[in-house]
């Protein structure tokens, strides 16, 4: 029976994954181009798997040299005579699956076993287009992890290499060099480049400027996902509805591979635990794996807080996002926007930056406001000393905890002050409602309200859901069309019941709850 996979490469007999029948095709197109490209993705993003199936997709037309950066050391990087014999070994290891001519592998075998004079890059790459020359099928070669190479100066000129051969190849339709080369990693080979050179260097030459531009989605499509979804209910009969399921995933993780596989992981294997399986792969049965995915501390998870501590400024810009509702447009010239979307914190949606996906929005956020926590923030304490009192027969008394929190705020700041910014009010209030929920609920801000004007927290609590809009007063007018624009935003949750925090600096207010009808929806409108 195939299960859910999240750690190394996933294998279509053994485990249930999105077909990628279609991402291959459309990779092979450019490999028929005999184009030279970078696979560079985010941890965990599905580029092994993909690479390991578009080696068998191009296996009928092509011979494939598939290698992997991660099984050559560190030491094997530091000199070129070391490297060319790792590299060696690392195409002769691969005899069994591809087709070595006998005398490519006599000279591979001559350049691991010299003991004086070693071999070069010139004579590896004279013996790699001798083997390029006589193979009957155009070789391709894939190099996985080449973030392993990550500083170092022979990596670089192996790529320049590449380029001399490949540039050649175009001037000269004889000379035979491989038909495609593929790298793939985290980080883009530009900048490894950077890392070394000087600022007067790194500007000029490239030795990967003749790589091709990837712009192949390897997100998983919502129609994807349920296919998946199918085969898995196939073997299971759970009587799940297949798209509304692929729906939520795909709402939740933005297609993030890793992500998907962990919740389908987590309800299969861990969430059926507690409840049948029929019962797991419900809404609730989703929102506890949602649970339990946020409090783990996987390899994805330490990955982006460590991206985060080594750059202070990407944790600035993330933290901007998220908490101040900044809106940045999106600069491919930018350095740290181009950092962020290669640590996967972002996406460009619509010539905007956006987080990523919400799994990690909330991630991001429990993790700024953990700082807060660890410095004894009042609100986060009050929080947790009243939750008792919010909750009674598994509803959520949203209503009470606004009351709540509207005395706190009041009872430790007093009359709102010009000075305020609706971020530190959005804040406190996140921080007052997270430890009320933690353990039971989850919560998760809604990306495309979420500025400086206005943010919509949603709270999935023991299957309910609830929407509550934080926002700055500006005047009669514009409540109003928030309170239309809240009713609207209920529609689309089909919930008839809304919720809204207002930060009003007119003298005149009356600070509490009151209780609006907006046609047939009702509206608890708290007032600071």
């Amino acid at each position: 029976m195939k299960r859910f996979n999240t750690t190394a490469v996933c294998i279509p007999a053994k485990h249930y994954m999105v077909d990628l029948s279609e991402r291959v095709s459309e990779i092979k197109k450019m490999v028929d181009a005999g184009e030279y490209f970078t696979i560079n993705r985010a941890r965990q993003y599905g580029k092994t798997t993909t690479l390991a199936v578009l080696a068998n997709f191009l296996k009928p037309e092509y011979d494939v040299l598939s290698l992997d950066f991660q099984k050559i050391s560190t030491d094997s990087f530091q000199s070129e005579k070391s490297f060319v014999k790792a590299f060696c070994r690392q195409i002769l290891s691969r005899g069994k699956k591809l087709f070595i001519p006998e005398g490519t592998k006599n000279a591979l075998n001559d350049y691991i076993s010299r003991r004086e004079e070693k071999a070069v890059f010139d004579e590896l790459f004279t013996t790699l287009s001798e083997w390029c020359e006589n193979t009957e099928k155009p070789l391709v070669m894939i190099i996985d992890e080449v973030d392993n190479a990550a500083g170092s100066q022979v990596f670089l000129d192996f790529l320049s290499q590449l380029r001399a051969d490949f540039l050649e190849r175009e001037i000269d339709p004889d000379k035979k060099t491989f038909q495609s080369v593929i790298l793939a990693g985290v980080t883009d080979v530009k900048h490894l480049k950077n890392r070394m050179r000087s600022e007067s260097e790194h500007k000029d030459n490239s030795p990967w400027n003749i790589a091709s531009d990837f712009n192949i989605d390897m997100s998983l499509s919502e129609s994807g996902i349920q296919r998946m979804l199918v085969e898995y209910e196939n073997d299971h009969h759970t009587g799940m509805d297949t798209g509304a399921m692929a729906k939520r995933l795909r709402d939740y993780t933005n297609g993030y591979p890793f992500l998907v596989s962990r919740i389908c992981q987590l309800i299969d294997e861990t969430v059926s635990r507690t409840l049948s399986l029929s019962e797991a792969w419900t809404t609730t049965g989703f929102d506890e794996a949602i649970k339990m995915l946020l409090a783990e501390n996987n390899t994805l998870f330490q990955s982006l807080t460590k991206n985060l501590n080594n750059h202070p400024e990407l944790r600035d810009s993330v933290r901007s996002i998220l908490m101040e509702g900044t809106r940045i447009t999106w600069t491919g010239q930018q350095d740290s926007i181009v950092l962020m979307q290669m640590y996967g914190f972002i996406r460009n949606d619509n010539n905007t930056v956006r987080i990523s996906n919400r799994i990690f929005e909330t991630i991001l956020y429990n993790l700024f406001l953990s700082d807060e926590e660890l410095k004894r923030n009042v609100f986060s304490r009050q929080g947790d000393f009243a939750k008792n009192i919010f909750v009674r027969d598994g509803i959520l008394n949203v209503r009470l905890i606004l009351e709540h929190f509207i005395e706190t705020y009041i009872q430790i700041y007093g009359p709102l002050e010009e000075k305020f910014k609706e971020k530190d009010g959005r804040e406190q209030f996140l921080l007052y409602l997270k430890p009320i929920i933690n353990g039971t609920g989850n919560y998760y801000i809604e990306a495309q309200t979420r500025d400086q004007k206005r943010t919509d927290v949603n709270i999935d609590y023991l299957g309910h859901q609830y929407v509550i809009e934080m926002k700055i007063w500006h005047g009669e007018r514009y409540n109003a069309e928030g309170e239309k624009q809240i009713s609207g935003y209920l529609d689309y949750w089909h919930l008839n019941t809304g919720y809204m925090l207002s930060f009003n600096f007119n003298k005149k207010k009356k600070p509490g709850v009151e209780r609006i009808r907006i046609g047939d929806k009702v509206l608890f409108e708290g007032t600071v």
